[in-house]
């Protein structure tokens, strides 16, 4: 039994890893390092672009709750996340470079999986998996394209900066999380003058022409910080430089607006603008960015950047599973199939691995459904109505309560303990068959 997958990014080697742990062959396919994308550095598997985080852990939040399902079907996405991680408060963030050296050893080292450094040009006839994210190369992006009653579309992706940790100005700068909740971030606040002044040169720097774009074609949770500031002069302030919870401890009192920063690596040497993605020129960026209280000597180590992100019109292409509707056992996973972020990418590559196993194992397909926020994702992408767009983690992809439950969070924890009951019944029955070793 044989498969191939196509893309070492988050969703292809949490794909291989389900196939592998299954008693599959694969042979993973990845371009990297002979041929690069235009926002990829490193040659390393499941290389985060953007941020470092993998937003929230609170089973209470959508997010959060689909690393708990995640962790409880065995994905190594998470595994590695939490083996990696980094201070930051509820969320869960990772040194992003151990991050990725831990998957790849992972990945290497399973007997099941051969790597190939190839770039693939065609979609495969059958056993595989398409996972080459949004950010495809133009062959094999043209041949998918190619497929019969496929629309693609496309919206724009943006990372923010790091800067050195030893550049920082730690006279104007504090380390606290928002409402007494530990010191995992630091904050650089700003009075309403300073603000001001900000907001200004923010809202007339120069940016860098990317192709195609026209300003409106970007995803809301990626916004870059100049266009979030062309909607409004209190949009960031209500926004990623929201002051509420933070208590400056030079004045004892609320700063006006903070851009807070949070930590690229265990050791703390790195920090990212939390919520700055940006377009900006990179001279532009060292200026505007400069003025930031803190900030005014920072050693920018990577400067903001912005991508295009291609996704396919997935519903009435893709069942459930993430499987070509027209083409049975060749599977789709990652953002190009209309998920957004890291962990969603993750989890239909999981979706797909589990699914392609057990069809190549002669076994009935297991369907999530939106009882489970990996279903709920999965159900997004295969039946959405209307204009599909990306879509992240959210308790609107679960089928609601049978009971009223006033209150938001309590609503929601319900929602997560009937979920992850549910996945416990998955793994006793029928997942239990799975493994190779059962």
């Amino acid at each position: 039994m044989r498969a191939v997958v196509i893309g070492a990014g988050l969703a292809g080697c949490e794909a291989a890893w389900q196939l592998a742990r299954r008693g599959i062959d694969v042979t993973l396919c990845e371009m990297k390092p002979g041929k690069m994308s235009p926002a990829h550095k490193s040659a390393g598997f499941a290389e985060l672009v953007c941020s470092n985080s993998l937003r929230s852990n609170e089973v209470g939040v959508g997010s959060g709750l689909l690393k708990e399902e995640m962790r409880q079907l065995g994905s190594l996405i998470i595994e590695a996340a939490d083996h990696t991680r980094v201070p930051a408060g509820g969320a869960l963030a990772v040194d992003r470079n151990a991050f990725s050296a831990y998957i790849e050893t992972r990945i290497r080292e399973t007997p099941h999986i051969r790597v190939s450094s190839e770039e693939v040009l065609e979609v495969p006839e059958k056993n595989a998996v398409i996972a080459t994210g949004p950010l495809t190369s133009d062959g094999l992006a043209a041949a998918i394209a190619a497929l019969p009653g496929l629309e693609t579309l496309s919206f724009y992706d943006a990372a923010a900066p790091i800067v050195s940790a030893d550049s920082l100005d730690m006279s104007k700068v504090f380390s606290q999380g928002r409402y007494g909740q530990g010191d995992d971030y630091l904050n650089a606040p700003m009075n309403e003058e300073e603000y001001n002044a900000f907001y200004e040169a923010l809202r007339t720097a120069e940016v860098a022409e990317v192709h195609g774009f026209d300003g409106t074609q970007v995803f809301e949770g990626c916004m870059p910080i100049e266009v979030m500031a062309s909607r409004g002069k209190m949009v960031m302030a209500f926004g990623p430089m929201k002051p509420v919870g933070l208590v400056d401890p030079r004045t004892g009192s609320r700063p006006y607006a903070a851009v807070q920063l949070r930590a690229e690596n265990r050791e703390r040497t790195m920090f990212n603008l939390v919520g700055f993605q940006t377009r900006l020129k990179w001279g532009e960026q060292k200026r505007v960015f400069s003025m930031i209280p803190g900030l005014e000597q920072a050693e920018f180590l990577r400067y903001g950047v912005m991508h295009r992100n291609t996704f396919l019109h997935s519903p009435g292409f893709l069942s459930e599973t993430y499987e070509m509707i027209s083409r049975p056992s060749v599977y789709f996973a990652g953002q190009m199939t209309g998920v957004e972020g890291y962990v969603e990418s993750a989890s239909s590559g999981m979706v797909a691995g589990i699914s392609l196993a057990r069809q190549l194992r002669g076994m009935e397909p297991v369907v999530f459904t939106p009882l489970t926020m990996t279903g709920g994702l999965a159900h997004h992408v295969a039946c959405a109505s209307g204009s599909f767009q990306p879509m992240n983690a959210n308790f609107g992809l679960l089928e609601p309560l049978s009971v009223r439950i006033r209150g938001k969070h309590e609503r929601y924890l319900a929602m997560a303990g009937r979920s992850l009951d549910y996945i416990e019944a998955l793994r006793c029955n029928p997942l239990q068959g799975d493994y190779e070793s059962d």
